[in-house]
């Protein structure tokens, strides 16, 4: 088996890299820093026949969504609507990564059938993503299946995000927050391989939709003390109780499907993932 990973050296690329090679699988590597821009057709229509396309490429970052909405678009639909068309060619499968599309909920947990809500630039383009999924596998008999994360973390992970913004404070001795009370899925970086790895095994010709979390939440003020107290040194912690813009208050993933088609379910929960994910920055 031959697996292509576009965005093949971002934070889940890599990470997803060192699991098929611990499984021997070939991977082809596609990343923009290999000199591949997946938005370049003529730039990727020759890369090697493959058996599954697993599509990381995109930009993530909600905040530069808004910045520049124009290129954000751009840079995820057309990226995605290039992969299709190289499992399109190829007659491979397509493992799409959405995202958190939900919005705020109408009921927890939640489930692969809960209505979507773009509510915001990101969230959008990653529903256009999906609706192109779907269109391939109707048209043209494209084996698709979309992931939808809710929050990964681990090594390696832009400090932007949550935990390892939290992390590197804590480094320095002080935590300075906004609001202590939204909760998140989280779900440790080794859970998430351990399922793409499974879910590019599966040997079935369809369109399906797969939550991954870890189906149970927790509040920033837990997220942050739990790390707090896995580093060595005195650090404090503070809040300036701002709330963002839009927040959704919880968010916990319906696992079931995962569970059942994949024969998965998380081996980390939030404290031994951080746990680990602490240990290899110290080490």
């Amino acid at each position: 088996m031959t697996v292509a990973i576009t965005g093949s050296e971002g934070f889940i690329g890599t990470h997803l890299q060192k699991k098929l090679a611990s499984e021997s699988v070939d991977v082809i590597r596609i990343d923009f820093k290999l000199g591949y821009d997946l938005c370049n057709w003529d730039a990727v229509k020759s890369i090697p026949k493959f058996d599954v396309l697993v599509h990381f490429a995109g930009k993530s970052y909600v905040p530069d969504s808004y910045k520049d909405p124009r290129q954000f678009y751009e840079v995820n639909i057309q990226g995605t609507l290039n992969a299709l068309e190289l499992c399109r060619m190829h007659s491979a499968r397509m493992v799409f990564t959405s995202s958190y599309v939900y919005g705020q909920p109408d009921y927890l947990p939640i489930d692969e059938k809960h209505p979507l809500k773009p509510f915001n630039p990101y969230a959008q383009s990653k529903i256009i993503g999906e609706q192109l999924c779907e269109s391939y596998h109707r048209d043209f008999n494209t084996d698709v299946v979309v992931v939808r994360p809710f929050n990964i973390f681990g090594h390696g992970q832009r400090e932007d995000f949550l935990i390892p913004k939290i992390i590197n404070q804590a480094l320095s001795g002080k935590v300075e927050l906004f609001d202590p009370k939204p909760r998140r899925d989280f779900i440790y970086i080794n859970d998430v391989m351990d399922a793409y790895y499974k879910i590019i095994k599966l040997d079935k010709n369809t369109f399906d939709v797969i939550n991954l979390g870890s189906g149970v939440s927790y509040p920033v003020e837990e997220i942050a003390n739990t790390i707090v107290n896995l580093f060595p040194h005195k650090i404090s912690i503070s809040y300036n109780n701002e709330q963002r813009a839009n927040e959704v208050n919880d968010t916990i993933a319906d696992i079931f499907h995962a569970k059942n088609l994949l024969n998965w379910e998380p081996k980390y929960n939030l404290r031994s993932g951080l746990a680990d994910y602490i240990k290899k920055i110290l080490s």
